[in-house]
């Protein structure tokens, strides 16, 4: 995650599992992406909203203590 922070942004933190072979920065822009803008299909309003503004931004990354699979992703969504 290379994403900076500001001021403005609505900072969150999940806690993740990420399924087997999954990277945590891979699971953590998904978390990003599908609690924001994204979804899994195609849908009409896509076209209406600028993804690269409102989109969710995972930030940073840990491991949970004492949870070798669990980590928190920690993701910024823009306030418009």
């Amino acid at each position: 995650p290379e994403y900076e922070t500001k001021d403005t942004d609505i900072l969150a933190a999940f806690r993740v599992t990420a399924q087997p072979g999954v990277p945590p920065e891979e699971a953590g822009a998904a978390v990003a992406a599908e609690s924001s803008t994204g979804t899994w299909t195609t849908v009409w309003t896509d076209g209406l909203t600028s993804l690269d503004r409102y989109k969710g931004r995972c930030y940073h990354i840990e491991p949970v203590a004492g949870e070798e699979e669990q980590f928190i992703a920690y993701v910024a969504y823009p306030l418009d």
